[in-house]
């Protein structure tokens, strides 16, 4: 598979779930592992610019497919602008969610450009946080919208 424009390969169990693959075999620690039950999104990816949560998907199912993870965002060291305006709208405290929670605001905005606030929160349901309160993600994601 190819993860953020990079070969990786690598043997692995049947059973391995890909959020692990890519921590444990390809050592990228941005995705997180916060449930393993689909419930938190912190584990959220885009293979083939789908937003998905790795933890829902075996490592041999995106054999041969395209994933990007948040250390795939940032190109020459200037931020992804989802990840600008999480920084510029203090939209993150602990940080654990906020990998998944850019990707899952960056698939949201692939569908649907310009959502309005309800449609910010009900799109981001599916990843949740503990910190913040949503208020300054979904302000962060509609100044992205806005951008």
């Amino acid at each position: 598979m190819t993860i953020n424009g990079q070969t990786h390969s690598h043997d692995v169990e049947p059973r391995t779930l890909l959020v692990h693959f890519i921590r444990e075999n390809c050592g990228l620690t941005g995705t997180n592992v916060g449930c393993d039950t689909s419930s938190c999104g912190a584990c959220t990816i885009h293979m083939n610019g789908e937003s998905v949560k790795s933890c829902t998907v075996l490592a041999v199912q995106a054999d041969g497919q395209a994933l990007t993870t948040i250390e795939g965002l940032a190109k020459d060291g200037v931020l992804h602008p989802m990840q600008e305006a999480f920084r510029q709208n203090h939209a993150l405290q602990c940080g654990y969610c906020t990998p998944g929670m850019v990707m899952a605001a960056i698939g949201l905005l692939d569908e649907n450009p310009h959502p309005t606030e309800r449609e910010v929160r009900l799109g981001l349901e599916g990843n949740l946080c503990r910190c913040t309160g949503y208020h300054n993600i979904v302000k962060a994601v509609l100044a992205a919208a806005s951008n």
